[in-house]
């Protein structure tokens, strides 16, 4: 590169037309850097014959790669989550399935009224006055029932 690339106007023109192009969606410098190391690496091979030319098509494509990553990414994940939080590992996937076997079969062994009290809380989110109200029990034999629901697959499916 000449002795002009070095030259701060010649860059400032740069990051002019990279932001322009760009629209600020990105840091117009940040692209261009990555774009001289893209520049760096291409010349190994390849002859550039107009290096601003080269640059500033090379950080427009990088800001547009990057606005559709992170486009792509925004819809599917919000901010604070990382991706590995959402994609379990197999072996998760199979110890979960495995676990949530093991509730059902527990659940079989409650009592009718137990499982139903303890369902509606945890199914339906109802609140222990409003299960009182429907099945017509106080609101102490409900919040009984679900402790023993609640105790009772706590200690069915440790270690599982």
């Amino acid at each position: 590169m000449s002795d002009d690339a070095l030259d701060r106007k010649f860059w400032n023109r740069l990051i002019r037309q990279v932001r322009q192009r760009v629209r600020g969606r990105t840091d117009a410098e940040d692209l261009l850097q990555a774009a001289y190391l893209r520049l760096i690496q291409y010349r190994m091979e390849h002859v550039v014959e107009n290096v601003p030319a080269f640059l500033v098509r090379t950080a427009v494509n990088i800001g547009v790669d990057n606005f559709r990553h992170d486009r792509h990414l925004s819809g599917a994940v919000p901010d604070n989550i990382a991706i590995a939080e959402i994609c379990p590992l197999q072996d998760e996937v199979l110890a979960a399935r495995v676990r949530l076997e093991r509730v059902r079969q527990g659940l079989t062994r409650l009592t009718p009224r137990t499982r139903e009290v303890f369902l509606m809380h945890r199914l339906e989110n109802l609140k222990y006055r409003e299960i009182a109200l429907r099945l017509g029990i106080s609101q102490s034999a409900v919040e009984k029932h679900i402790a023993r629901a609640a105790l009772f697959l706590t200690e069915w499916t440790e270690g599982w």
